[in-house]
């Protein structure tokens, strides 16, 4: 699970965000493994437009989970999304750029790469 974790570009896998903690493992990271059936790989940067859709979707990340230890986002936080609910925003016109250097390589078996640079941080070296 952790130890060999890639991102995209094939490289060790970078934190995505320790504030908020982030990942299904809640270690900063877009790790996965047989317990994360959402598969949380996409190190996102969150927006209002995302964040509004994600609430249509039946997903409120804008709320404060304390039993989940989740603590509600809000624009600007960086957070582990799952591959299929980001690909649900960029069919939609509305998925958060993307850090390529902290999102999980696993992410390449449901979106393509071309998808992920449209929406790559322009931190991210190409």
């Amino acid at each position: 699970m952790k130890k060999s974790a890639q991102n995209v570009f094939g490289q060790p896998l970078k934190e995505c965000s320790k504030d908020p903690l982030t990942g299904f493992y809640r270690d900063g990271c877009c790790h996965t493994g047989p317990q994360d059936h959402g598969r949380h790989l996409v190190c996102a940067v969150m927006t209002d437009e995302f964040l509004d859709f994600s609430m249509e979707m039946g997903n409120p990340l804008k709320t404060s989970m304390p039993k989940y230890n989740f603590p509600g986002l809000k624009s600007g936080d960086k957070w582990c999304l799952c591959a299929l609910r980001w690909k649900e925003a960029y069919e939609a016109g509305v998925a958060p750029k993307v850090d390529l250097e902290a999102t999980n390589e696993k992410v390449l078996k449901f979106l393509t790469m071309e998808q992920l640079l449209e929406h790559a941080l322009t931190t991210n070296k190409l």
